[in-house]
């Protein structure tokens, strides 16, 4: 990002002039209102050049006449006069969520089908059926009740299960594989779906497991806007490591290197 954005001159990224009088900056400051600030006219620059139709404008401008009340052209000029608006800035204001979607759209949409694709595998679900225990000797015996027939899966995790899992008759999702640990979602998807699995160490604990589902994601309209704002946090993320010392600051953000940790003793 280019060196745009300052404290005391924070930009209109379409007329590309300061759009904020250096008096006001300790009034933000003292209302701790700087992050925000700057959080908000990082975006400004970026949908700056975003465009929208007329009809577009005309829409987001009844809607916004409707969140706000405003049911004549009197109450419209007053709420302008009121915030000092012209009827330039309300149009903008009006249609700001739209152009920062189509901003999204515009820079990641192409490739969302490629992006879905290799990080598919996190996207997809899981249901599985969870047994742990911190006794290996319990965990090999409820293996053999549930193989033998003797007692249920949801029975024993019922009643020795020593996870959340208890209350839910060791059922456990659907859900993604991209929160679940790495080594535990290997052990999931290696697994049989309906095949208990025989005991295995885990952590502290002994884990019997049988997955029950598998559930493919799918790139619908719901997964697009998912991945379209996964892509726009991560950039987001990349803006906010490009400002300066004090910006950084401002923001919370540490800009110091970490300091390197002796290695523990095992």
């Amino acid at each position: 990002m280019n060196k745009t954005l300052q404290l005391g001159d924070v930009y209109d990224g379409r007329s590309g002039s300061a759009i904020l009088p250096p008096e006001i900056i300790p009034f933000l400051a003292s209302y701790n209102l700087i992050p925000q600030l700057l959080s908000q006219s990082i975006i400004e620059l970026a949908i700056a050049p975003i465009i929208c139709t007329q009809t577009e404008i005309s829409h987001a401008l009844e809607q916004f006449y409707q969140l706000w009340d405003l049911n004549s052209e009197e109450q419209i000029q007053n709420w302008c006069l009121r915030y000092g608006l012209t009827q330039e800035q309300l149009e903008l204001f009006a249609t700001r969520k739209l152009r920062v979607e189509k901003f999204k759209q515009q820079t990641w949409g192409h490739q969302l089908e490629s992006y879905f694709l290799k990080y598919k595998r996190h996207f997809d679900k899981v249901i599985y059926s969870l047994i742990r225990t911190n006794s290996r000797g319990t965990a090999n015996e409820l293996f053999f009740r549930i193989t033998e027939g003797e007692q249920s899966f949801s029975e024993l995790a019922c009643e020795y299960s020593q996870g959340t899992e208890a209350d839910t008759n060791g059922i456990i999702g659907p859900v993604e594989l991209g929160t679940i640990t790495p080594n535990f979602a290997q052990l999931l998807c290696t697994s049989q779906v309906g095949i208990v699995q025989p005991p295995v160490p885990f952590g502290d604990s002994w884990i019997i497991i049988r997955v029950e589902k598998f559930i493919s994601a799918q790139l619908d309209d719901f997964m697009r806007q998912r991945l379209l704002q996964e892509n726009f946090e991560a950039w987001f993320q990349q803006q906010l490591s490009q400002l300066s010392p004090e910006e950084k600051a401002w923001m919370g953000i540490n800009s110091k290197p970490a300091q390197p940790q002796e290695a523990k003793a095992a």
